[in-house]
C-alpha cells in the first residue's frame, strides 16, 4: 500500500474528533499518519491500533481540549 497517496482529514478535525483507517501494518500507518499531522502543525494528534466493525486498522484522533468551556480551534 502506498501511504503517501492517502488523504488524511487532519485539517477538518476539531479537538476531540477522529477517523479510522483500515490497514494491516499498524505501526507503519501510525507513523505515516502522525508525521502527516505534524507536517500540518497539528501537534495534539494521537493514534491507536484497534478493530472497528470487524476491520483492523488505526484510529487517529485529536486530544480534546483540557480547558472546560474552551472554544474549538
Amino acid at each position: 500500500m502506498q501511504y503517501s497517496r492517502l488523504r488524511l482529514p487532519w485539517k477538518r478535525l476539531k479537538k476531540g474528533q477522529g477517523f479510522f483507517v483500515p490497514c494491516l501494518d499498524f505501526e507503519k500507518m501510525r507513523q505515516h499518519g502522525l508525521s502527516r499531522a505534524i507536517s500540518m502543525r497539528i501537534l495534539d494528534a494521537q493514534a491507536t491500533a484497534g478493530i472497528k466493525d470487524g476491520v483492523a486498522g488505526v484510529w487517529f484522533f485529536r486530544k480534546p481540549s483540557t480547558r472546560p468551556g474552551a472554544p474549538p480551534r
